[in-house]
C-alpha cells in the first residue's frame, strides 16, 4: 500500500477503486467494439450469449426493458452475429443464439481491449493467480439479484 492509503483500505476506498477499473474496462471494451461496428449493448449481449439465452433474460442482463433488446437483437441478426430460435421448452419463447460470426466477434472485441491486457500484463503469475481467486470470491455475491 502506498503512504497515502491505509493498510486496510475501507470499504468506500475499495468501491471507489473497483468503480474506477471497471468504468475503464467499460471504456475499453466499448472501443474495441466499435472497431467491428457494434455499440458496447450491442457487444455486451454477444458476449452474454455462451449458449441460447432467452429475450426476457438479456433484459435483465442488460437492465432494460424487453422491446429495448428487440431493437438491438435485431440489428445484430441483420448483420449474422446472433439468430432467434423457438425455446425447446415453451415455443412462445425466443431464445437468441450466437452464430459462429457472432462468437468470432466478441472474441476479437475481447483480444483487442489493449488497455485492459496492458494493465494486467502488469501483474505477475502470483499477483495475477491472487486477483483471480479474489474476484471469483466476489463475483457470487455481487450476481445475486443479477
Amino acid at each position: 500500500m502506498s503512504a497515502t492509503t491505509p493498510e486496510t483500505p475501507t470499504k468506500l476506498q475499495l468501491l471507489e477503486l473497483l468503480a474506477a477499473i471497471g468504468t475503464a474496462q467499460w471504456r475499453d471494451f466499448a472501443a474495441a467494439a466499435s472497431h467491428h461496428g457494434l455499440t458496447s449493448t450491442q457487444a455486451k449481449v454477444l458476449a452474454q450469449l455462451s449458449g441460447p439465452l432467452p429475450m426476457r433474460a438479456l433484459a435483465t442482463l442488460l437492465v432494460c426493458d424487453a422491446s429495448n433488446v428487440t431493437g438491438i437483437v435485431d440489428r445484430l441478426e441483420a448483420r449474422g452475429l446472433v439468430r432467434r430460435e423457438p425455446d425447446p421448452t415453451d415455443r412462445r419463447v425466443k431464445n437468441v443464439v450466437a452464430t459462429d460470426q457472432g462468437r468470432d466477434v466478441i472474441r476479437r472485441v475481447r483480444e483487442e481491449m489493449q488497455a485492459t491486457h496492458g494493465a494486467l500484463d502488469t501483474l505477475g503469475a502470483d499477483d495475477s493467480a491472487t486477483l483471480y481467486a479474489l474476484l471469483a470470491r466476489l463475483r457470487p455475491g455481487m450476481e445475486k439479484d443479477a
